[in-house]
């Protein structure tokens, strides 16, 4: 009796080292990598109090969100009117998150930085009660496009969603027209009316 109560422990010890003592988890889509995505310290839901535009929102307490990895048109920017598909971005934001909880997750790509930008906006991706992830459906419903320059770990997965959103003309690929400048300069145009030509 005594030593079958030394010999299991040692089995069932043994069995654990065989399979490395670890849990294999298949990922499901639209989780997050942990190795490169990370909750705040307080891990809590942050409740959305509006948009600012379609890729910046403000949640309590009074703490301005910029979404990695997209850009849509601007609405507010100070030196710039208001461009083609901006109130659209803008509403698709609305609606999606105001007066509503998102999970703010964020990029370790940006921990050198405090996850915060050169206008101390924090960094983030932000999750949905239903799991979708807002900074993804900007791209895929043709809201923004791929922002690349700054490294981040859903850059593969955005240029692509842009390629198809851009191949399907969907939302703003199917209205404007997108000067390619360089990121900080870019700028987006209502494509001017045909001219017709005049009789002969």
């Amino acid at each position: 009796m005594h030593v079958k109560n030394i010999i299991l422990p040692i089995l069932l010890a043994a069995l654990l080292v065989s399979s490395n003592g670890t849990a294999q988890i298949d990922p499901q889509i639209g989780t997050p990598e942990p190795s490169k995505e990370s909750f705040p310290s307080s891990a809590e839901k942050r409740l959305v109090i509006r948009a600012v535009d379609g890729d910046t929102i403000v949640v309590t307490p009074n703490e301005k969100v910029r979404l990695i990895g997209v850009d849509t048109p601007e609405t507010v920017h100070p030196a710039q009117t208001v461009q083609c598909f901006g109130k659209q971005a803008k509403q698709f934001t609305r609606d999606a998150v105001e007066g509503k909880s998102v999970r703010l997750v964020l990029d370790q790509n940006n921990a050198k930085r405090r996850h915060k930008d050169r206008y101390g906006r924090t960094l983030a991706y932000a999750y949905l009660d239903d799991g979708r992830m807002l900074n993804r459906e900007l791209i895929r419903q043709g809201y923004a496009h791929a922002y690349t320059r700054f490294p981040f770990s859903h850059s593969v997965e955005f240029k692509e969603l842009e390629r198809v959103a851009r191949t399907e003309a969907v939302g703003l690929w199917s209205t404007c027209q997108f000067n390619n400048r360089d990121w900080s300069g870019a700028l987006w145009t209502q494509p001017k009316p045909k001219q017709s030509s005049p009789m002969s």
